[in-house]
Order: C-alpha cells, then structure tokens, then sequence
C-alpha cells in the first residue's frame, strides 16, 4: 500500500510539472522536464541549468578551472536534491525570511564587499544573475542555514571545562592572532566498519593530493570530487583564527605555505586535504564602541509607516527645541528595554546592530542628534554620546574559545546530519543507472 501511495506522488508531481505550460504555447516548444522527485517536491531541468551557470560563472570569476560538465553537473544535482530535502523541512517548521531580513542581509553583503547596491547589482549581472534571482537564492541560503541551525545545534554542547582547557592550551601554544583562509576537501567514509570502503576511500584521497601537487588547482578539485558541503564553492572554508581552526588542522595550517597541500588527515567522517589560500591580521585587543541611545516609532497594524515618520519628525523638532532626549524616550519610544532607561543602549561595537542604524552611528557627531533614521525595525531618533576604543581581549578571546568550539563540533555534527537526512529521504533520479539506484536504495 505504501508503494503505491509513492507511485500515486510521483505521477501527481510529474502531472504538475509537465502541464502548467498552457495549450496554446504549444508550438513543439520543449517542455522543462522532471529530473529528480525529492519526497514531496520535484527538481527540473531549468533549475539544474540555472544553478550550474551561475557556480560556472562563479568559478571562472575566480580563475577556477572547470571539471568536466557532467560531473560538475552531477555535483550541483545532487546540492539542489540536499537543499531541497532542507527546505522543505523549514516549509514544515513554519520558517520564513521576510523582505526586510532580505534587504539587510543584501546590504550587509554588498557592504563586506566595499560596494552599494547598485554596484553589487552590476557584480551580479557580471555573473549572469539578476539582482532577483539573487535576493532569492541568498533567501534560500538563509533558510537552509536556520534549519540547519535549527536541527545541528541541539547536537552541539560547548562546557566551562573545555573554555578553560582551550584557552589554557592558547596561552601555552602562544596564539599569534593570525587569521587563515583555508580551502578543504572531504573524501567522505560512510562505515569505518568496512575495511574495503575505508581503503578505496583513502586511495582517493592519495590520489587526489598526487593531482594537486602535479599542478591541479585545489579548488578545481575539491568541486569536482570533495562529499564537503562547500565543494561547489571550491572547498573554501572562508577566515578561520588560529584560534578557531578546526582541531584536525589546528596544527597542520600554520606550518603549510600559501597554496600548499596538506596531508592526508583521517577524522570521523572520512579523508581531508586542506590548503592555506592567504593569511592576515595579528592578535585585536582594542574594539571601537560608542555609547548610544535612541527613540524607535515602530509602525504596526495600525500605525501606518507615514504615521510613524511622521510621529519620529515631530519628536524630532521636540529635541530640537530642548526637550530632554530621557524623558521622551521614555514616554514615547517603542523599544520597552531602552526606553525604560532614557533610551540607553550602552556601548554598542560595530557589527551589533543593523545595518542602518549601524551607519548612522558611524557617521554621527557626538553629542548631536541624528535622524530620522530607518530599519527593519521602525524609524529612529539617536544620539551617539561618547566614542571609545575599549580593551576586550579577555571577553574576546573567551568568546573566540567557545565559538572556535561551538564551530569545530558544529562542522562535524553537520556532515553527520546532511548524510542522515539525504539516506532517509525519498529520491527518484530520473535517468537510466542513477535513477534506478537511487530508486533501490531509498526504496
């Protein structure tokens, strides 16, 4: 009976995907073709291409040799398959990202990028994306990064004991405060059990390293053979302290030359070579921070955003004209916390708060007023009232500690995961060996 519910899924899902064209554009115009079913959704061929021109584009951006087009595109099957399964578990969670969290996340990273907006918009369509389809698929990334946050973390558990151990063993090794840029690629081993599999895994392994060393570019092969889940972007990890370098090459990375491979390294999920692609920086004690306090309108549903502004215009000419900033905040600002307390919000370091806001701190006066200003979050009022340069390296280097742990065991738990969930997964290949082994396996 199970089958055939499957078997009834599957002709409904095909019956939607080859019939939303209408009749009349029916001019032997070729039909976007179902190429896999991933339990209760369908893959086809236009997104497979779209996906593939843009990690395409993306490589030759980086000066990444390509690997062979149907590899490459066996490869990106089976991301969007994995996505797929991710998203639709964030459909049953309920998750969604609204316009605004999209707005910042786009502005945060047209900002790390040294561009505005509309320079990013030319990047993209450098790259054969429109600015669209990338709000889009940055969408998607941030979903597939709360649901996998959402379901890795409970996995993860960070102690006191192993802070104090981490730091202790810092202070001992002498951290330098050296920032690495690592690429990696994983030669997965599913069942350390099995002797033949470990081995055919480990010759691999050997065998990929033999590549790169003969001249092969590292991120050419870690997208056409790492099982890691940044394969498509060529392996890269991205900035990682020395502090923070996962535990397997905690020692290896500092000794590599720019470029060089390591050796093979052996962990729990399989085979790793890893490179250093560059290195920056030293130890940072010191933190810009700025003492700020605010007034937030916050528009609701019946409060229109014109109404907001123009409540925040009106308290604005009220400052102006010498009311006292405290007393406002506390009668009128939206923000309970701070409005409670005149409207403080501390010393704030940058990185902390929005992107709009954030902006506006930077390039306030201090001890004036500045705003109208808008986010996400409604329009503000804000006085920066002092400026400093705050030595936090005790409070940093125990929070680099137990992030630089959280993210070593979170690496790990995640591959774990991603596995489990693509071998629970129902996934019909369509296409003649693939699909028929895929079809048994999950069967």
């Amino acid at each position: 009976m199970k089958a055939t519910l499957r078997q009834c899924a599957q002709a409904v899902l095909l019956m939607l995907a080859l019939v939303s064209a209408p009749l009349a554009l029916a001019e032997r115009q070729p039909l976007d073709s179902v190429i896999a079913i991933v339990d209760d959704d369908v893959i086809l061929q236009s997104e497979l291409d779209a996906r593939v021109r843009t990690i395409v584009s993306r490589l030759n951006t980086q000066g990444t040799r390509l690997p062979p087009m149907e590899a490459l595109e066996e490869r990106v099957l089976e991301q969007l398959i994995t996505d797929s399964i991710q998203l639709q578990m964030a459909e049953k969670m309920g998750m969604r990202v609204s316009d605004n969290e999209l707005n910042d996340a786009m502005q945060n990273i047209a900002a790390r990028n040294n561009m505005t907006l509309q320079q990013f918009e030319q990047q993209l369509a450098q790259e054969g994306l429109s600015y669209r389809e990338a709000r889009e698929q940055i969408r998607r990334e941030m979903l597939l990064s709360r649901v996998q946050q959402r379901n890795v973390d409970n996995r993860v558990r960070v102690t006191g004991r192993e802070v104090d151990n981490f730091l202790s063993a810092s202070a001992a090794g002498g951290d330098s405060g050296v920032e690495y840029q690592l690429a990696h690629i994983l030669v997965a081993v599913d069942d350390f059990n099995d002797p033949a599999g470990v081995e055919a895994a480990r010759e691999k392994a050997n065998s990929l390293l033999e590549r790169i060393r003969s001249g092969t570019d590292f991120r050419e092969v870690a997208v056409a053979e790492s099982d890691a889940s940044n394969a498509l972007e060529g392996g890269v990890m991205g900035w990682r302290p020395e502090n923070q370098l996962p535990s397997l090459v905690s020692d290896v990375a500092p000794a590599l030359d720019l470029g060089e491979p390591s050796e093979v390294l052996e962990s729990g999920s399989g085979f790793h070579i890893v490179t250093v692609l560059d290195t920056r920086g030293g130890d940072q004690q010191f933190v810009e921070q700025a003492k700020v306090r605010h007034i937030l309108v916050r528009p609701t549903e019946t409060v229109s955003d014109a109404d907001a502004e123009q409540r925040i215009n009106e308290l604005a000419d009220r400052l102006r004209s010498g009311e006292d900033f405290a007393v406002l905040a506390k009668e009128f600002s939206d923000d309970p916390v701070s409005g409670s307390d005149g409207g403080n919000l501390g010393w704030v370091s940058r990185g902390e708060m929005v992107p709009a806001f954030e902006q506006a701190i930077e390039t306030a006066t201090v001890g004036e007023l500045t705003g109208p200003v808008r986010s996400r979050f409604g329009w503000h009022l804000l006085e920066v009232q002092e400026r400093r340069q705050k030595d936090m390296g005790g409070q940093i280097k125990e929070a680099e500690a137990r992030q630089a742990l959280y993210r070593r065991k979170f690496d790990v738990e995640l591959q774990n995961w991603l596995r489990e969930i693509r071998d629970e997964a129902y996934v019909d290949i369509k296409n003649d060996t693939a699909s028929e082994a895929d079809a048994n396996e999950n069967s």
